[in-house]
């Protein structure tokens, strides 16, 4: 999963920058509206935290923007706290959740959960395949209720799989929303962490669909 942060205060950034790369997420960051908006344009991403009083270009109309070029993704806006009139404009925007500064971060983690969770069709925290589950909150895989030891990178493409359980998803597609910007990105490695997966989890469960990508779905012999 591949967030994106736009915020303008270095301190604040980088603290959201390291808790979401702690919880599991690639992360790009801009820290002024332009940046903010021309990343959103032309990268996607699972979700966007965007703090609404930015340099250059203020938030308000870098989620405008977005929503008229049709973008989807869910953004939750960080606004002051005595600014209300600033929450109701940017739901009225396009935004689908706000936070008031100063706000908790593990607030922030479960609210941005939830919308990645929700824009994947999942409304519970626990999404399940068969016997395998993830558990978003705790970020825990656990097959037929034994857990699964994952690194950050097995994590994150089996987490964008079980969003998208049932479904065909393209290489290029795990790619873009597996690493974040900087990140030296070969797809080849794809093929790499699905055959570590494979070793986990039945190996039936990830099945790969030729020209098309990869369907993570119950499998023949899983209940």
């Amino acid at each position: 999963m591949r967030l994106l942060v736009v915020e303008d205060d270095p301190d604040l950034k980088r603290q959201l920058v390291t808790a979401l790369g702690e919880a599991g997420y690639a992360v790009d960051s801009a820290t002024d509206g332009e940046e903010g908006h021309f990343l959103g344009d032309t990268e996607p991403y699972d979700a966007v935290v965007l703090d609404l009083g930015l340099p250059k270009r203020d938030g308000l109309s870098v989620l405008e923007e977005w929503r008229r070029a049709g973008h989807k993704f869910p953004v939750l806006i960080l606004t002051a706290r005595d600014r209300w009139n600033e929450k109701v404009s940017g739901m009225d925007a396009g935004a689908d959740d706000y936070l008031t500064k100063p706000f908790n971060m593990e607030e922030l983690l479960a609210r941005l959960r939830a919308l990645v969770r929700r824009s994947a069709g999942h409304a519970s925290s626990e999404i399940e395949c068969g016997q395998l589950r993830l558990d978003t909150k705790s970020a825990r895989v656990t097959y037929d209720g034994s857990p699964i030891k994952l690194t950050s990178h097995e994590y994150r493409l089996m987490a964008y799989l079980m969003h998208h359980k049932d479904k065909v998803v393209s290489r290029t597609e795990l790619v873009e929303h597996m690493y974040d910007q900087d990140f030296d990105r070969d797809s080849n490695t794809i093929e790499v962490f699905i055959g570590r997966l494979r070793k986990k989890i039945p190996v039936d469960m990830i099945r790969t669909i030729r020209g098309l990508g990869y369907c993570l779905s119950k499998g023949e012999d899983a209940g």
